[in-house]
């Protein structure tokens, strides 16, 4: 099962445009209610190691940590819901509550909610 706050890595190509692709790391924001019923897709983000110095509110940094091996950015104006076949099971990493709730925060500024 995959759980909110969980980095996995996930297939995200083909890509079009300005999207973000290949297999790369991604932070599931999805609610636990709907990952614990196996439902088919899952809201994430995808992560990048290109850091960019006061990109707020477009990317929140993470330090290495687990088996995420370099610091980190989560891309919170890339929302991308997928297919849960894309993801590989084992889980890179987590992130903490005081860590999600700021991506919460970047994400409803993102989407001016």
């Amino acid at each position: 099962m995959f759980k909110r706050g969980d980095i996995h890595l996930a297939k995200l190509y083909p890509s079009k445009g300005d999207e973000v692709g290949k297999t790369r790391p991604v932070l599931i924001i999805q609610t636990d209610m709907l990952n614990s019923i196996e439902h088919t897709t899952i809201i994430t983000l995808p992560l990048t190691t290109q850091l960019i110095d006061d990109s707020y509110p477009l990317r929140f940094r993470l330090p290495k940590r687990e088996k995420l091996q370099q610091t980190s950015e989560v891309l919170c104006d890339q929302i991308r819901a997928i297919t849960t076949d894309r993801l590989k099971s084992q889980k890179l990493a987590s992130i903490t509550k005081e860590e999600m709730l700021h991506v919460e925060e970047q994400i409803q500024i993102v989407l001016g909610i």
